[in-house]
C-alpha cells in the first residue's frame, strides 16, 4: 500500500505564553533537548534564559534564534515586522521544522495569535497557543492577574506545570479545565510534555517509514529508565496524551466530516493527515491541519501511484479514542455521485493565497 507523499511544506509557528515564573523557558529547553532530529527555531525575549547547549541541539545558533530583549513581542512589533523574523527562520537553508515564539510573561496572547494568523509568509502556518500555568501559584496568580481566565479561554493547549509543588493539584487541574474553551489540558512537572503534542518529531537517524507513537514511547521510556528511574511514572512523557490513527479506503462525506470537526471534543488538540472525498473532488486529496480550534485544508493532486485512502492521526489529552473512531466511521460515504454543495464547508478552510484579507481560520468555535 503506497504512502502519501509529504503535504504542504509549511512550518508550524507555536506561541508559548504564560505569566512570569510559570515555566515557559523550562518547557522550551525541554523541547529542545527532546526534539530528536527536529530543528526548532525560537523567537525569545531574553535569549540568555535559554541554555546555549540546548539551543545547539536545535541547530546552528545564529540561524535558529531571534532574540528580542527590548520588551514584549506583542508591543514591540506588528504583523509585518514579525514576518521579517519569520522569514529569517523559515529560509530553506536553516532547515528549521518548527518555530516557537516564547512570549514575555506579560505579553497578550491574543495579539500574538493575531499576528501569526495575519502573517502573509507562505511558508508558515499557525501551530497553536500553548499557555503554561504554575499549579503551585495558580490561585495567587489569578487574584493578581484576573486576565489569566481570558488567556486560558484562548488557549489551544494548557500545560499545568509544577504539579509536584501544588498542595491540591487535582483541584487546580479541574479548575483550569473549567476555564478553558475545550482546550487540551496536560499535567506536567519541570515543563515535560511530549513534543508530539506540538510538532511532528523527526527520527534522529535515517530509517524506513514514519516514526510511530510506539517508537516515541519506547525511546522516552528508555531514557527515563536510564536517567530518571526513581521518578513517578506520571512524569513520563507518554502519560500526557492519547492518540488515534484512522484509515479508510471508503471516501469520506465532506458534510459529515465538517460536522465532526465543528464539534470536536474537549482535549482533542491536533488532527493531521489526508482525506479522500471521492466523487466530491476526484482529482485531489485534502491534507488537513488542525490545532486546537484552528483548521485548514490543502487540496493537492493525487499522484498516479497513490492509494486512494483517508489517513488521519488525532492527538489529545483524555480523549475517548473509541468514540472518535466510531464518529469518523460514520463519516464514510459510498455514494457514487457528489452533492453539488457538499464541499462548501471544506472550502471555507482552504486558504486563498491571492487573498491578503483572508478570514481568521481558527474555526467556527472561535
Amino acid at each position: 500500500m503506497s504512502q502519501p507523499s509529504p503535504g504542504p511544506q509549511q512550518i508550524p509557528v507555536v506561541v508559548l505564553a504564560g505569566f512570569l515564573g510559570s515555566g515557559k523557558t523550562t518547557l522550551l529547553n525541554h523541547l529542545l533537548h527532546r526534539s530528536g532530529g527536529t530543528r526548532i527555531g525560537a523567537i525569545v525575549n531574553d535569549f540568555g534564559a535559554v541554555e546555549i547547549d540546548a539551543m545547539a541541539v536545535a541547530g546552528a545558533l545564529g540561524d535558529s534564534t531571534v532574540s528580542l530583549g527590548n520588551g514584549c513581542l506583542c508591543c514591540a512589533v506588528d504583523a509585518s515586522e514579525l514576518d521579517v523574523y519569520l522569514e529569517r527562520l523559515a529560509r530553506p537553508a536553516t532547515g528549521i521544522d518548527v518555530i516557537v515564539i516564547e512570549a514575555s510573561g506579560l505579553a497578550e496572547p491574543q495579539e500574538l495569535v493575531r499576528m501569526v494568523l495575519a502573517s502573509e509568509h507562505p511558508g508558515i502556518v499557525y501551530g497553536g497557543l500553548v499557555e503554561v500555568v504554575d499549579a503551585a501559584e495558580f490561585d495567587d496568580t489569578r487574584a493578581k492577574h484576573p486576565e489569566i481566565d481570558r488567556h486560558l479561554a484562548l488557549a489551544d493547549l494548557v500545560v499545568v506545570n509544577k504539579l509536584d509543588r501544588a498542595a491540591d493539584g487535582e483541584r487546580v487541574l479541574g479548575l483550569v479545565r473549567d476555564l478553558t474553551d475545550r482546550a487540551a489540558v496536560v499535567p506536567a512537572t519541570y515543563g515535560r510534555i511530549d513534543p508530539e503534542f506540538l510538532f511532528d518529531c523527526r527520527p534522529s537517524e535515517e530509517r524506513i517509514g514514519q516514526l510511530s507513537f510506539d517508537d516515541l514511547h519506547e525511546h522516552d521510556l528508555h531514557e527515563h529508565d536510564q536517567h530518571e528511574h526513581n521518578e513517578d511514572h506520571s512524569g513520563h512523557l507518554h502519560a500526557g496524551y492519547d492518540s488515534l490513527s484512522f484509515v479508510s479506503e471508503v471516501p469520506l462525506d465532506p458534510r459529515r466530516l465538517m460536522g465532526f470537526l465543528d464539534s470536536r471534543p474537549e482535549g482533542l488538540y491536533r488532527i493531521k493527515g489526508y482525506v479522500d472525498f471521492g466523487p466530491h473532488d476526484a482529482a485531489n486529496r485534502y491534507a488537513v491541519h488542525a490545532v486546537g480550534r484552528f483548521l485548514r485544508f490543502y487540496p493537492e493532486p493525487w499522484g498516479a501511484g497513490d492509494a486512494r485512502l483517508t489517513q488521519l492521526v488525532l492527538i489529545g489529552s483524555d480523549i475517548d479514542a473509541a468514540s472518535l473512531a466510531k464518529e469518523l466511521e460514520s463519516c464514510k460515504s459510498g455514494a457514487p455521485h457528489a452533492d453539488e454543495h457538499g464541499m462548501w464547508g471544506v472550502l471555507r478552510y482552504v486558504r486563498d493565497p491571492e487573498d491578503p484579507e483572508e478570514q481568521d481560520l481558527r474555526g467556527p468555535q472561535a
